[in-house]
């Protein structure tokens, strides 16, 4: 498998948010080492706060903030059984597109461009520095709207906050484990043993299965390396007690692998 090809198609997944298994080569010689991937397809019907009432007006805003691929499939969703896709098309898209539309990485951006919207910033590659992206463009006094999850981390509204930023965020889909998550795990390690390395791409993730990781490993725990798709989840795994040999340089396929690469090396990240 290329190293970039990180995780399976969900149509290929037995069942959703079980890991993934990627072999990374050495440079050096042919031996490959397993590689857990925590992360979920991008086909669950998340519910939440109906957003189209505030997508309407777009009159009342400065522009979008989204910074996950969910938010973005959830306002989707959103038009589509409220019936109205024609009313975004012939309208309201033209509208949002006037105003800015900031987004946190590639894959973010590309689902914003699905939908008919210009996104700026995919390459800022982490909230934080979306956050001093805006800070240095944005004008308005008029509020943006931030479509997100219920375990939204604050950073982003802090800073903009913090510069005098007006933002109104609107949660419009839930964050839960997957009841399978535990036999999924318990899968894997019976058939794969220890992975060499366990890649987690968000704090609601880590959270979830890190006390299943940590039975199923046991003493061998220590001979993981642990690498986080961005700094959010490096704090995360480091407020947990575990070391992390790497966090990706931005949150794309390919800076991911390389990280994974130079973490399963002998001197680490």
């Amino acid at each position: 498998m290329p190293a970039e090809c990180f995780t399976c198609p969900a149509s290929q997944c037995a069942k959703r948010r079980r890991g993934c298994s990627l072999r990374v080569p050495y440079k050096d010689g042919p031996a490959t080492m397993k590689v857990l991937l925590l992360k979920d397809p991008k086909e669950d019907d998340d519910r939440g706060q109906d957003p189209y009432i505030r997508l309407s007006h777009p009159e009342g805003y400065g522009g979008l903030i989204f910074t996950s691929p969910r938010a973005v499939e959830a306002v989707k969703l959103c038009l589509e059984k409220a019936n109205k896709t024609e009313a975004w098309k012939t309208s309201l898209k033209e509208k949002w597109n006037s105003k800015s539309v900031y987004v946190v990485g590639n894959a973010t951006a590309s689902l914003v461009s699905k939908i008919g919207l210009d996104p700026e910033g995919e390459n800022c590659g982490n909230a934080e520095k979306l956050a001093e992206y805006i800070c240095s463009r944005e004008s308005s006094a008029l509020p943006l709207l931030f479509p997100c999850g219920n375990l939204k981390r604050e950073t982003l509204p802090r800073m903009l906050k913090d510069k005098g930023v007006p933002m109104e965020s609107i949660t419009v889909y839930q964050t839960i484990p997957h009841p399978g998550i535990q036999g999924n795990l318990n899968s894997y390690y019976s058939q794969q043993g220890i992975p060499a390395s366990i890649t987690f791409f968000s704090p609601s993730g880590l959270s979830y299965s890190l006390k299943h990781i940590q039975e199923l490993s046991g003493d061998s725990i220590d001979q993981i390396k642990f690498v986080a798709i961005g700094p959010t989840t490096a704090r995360a795994l480091a407020a947990q007690g575990l070391p992390v040999s790497c966090t990706a340089e931005s949150p794309t396929p390919r800076a991911l692998a390389a990280g994974i690469r130079t973490a399963l090396q002998p001197h680490g990240c």
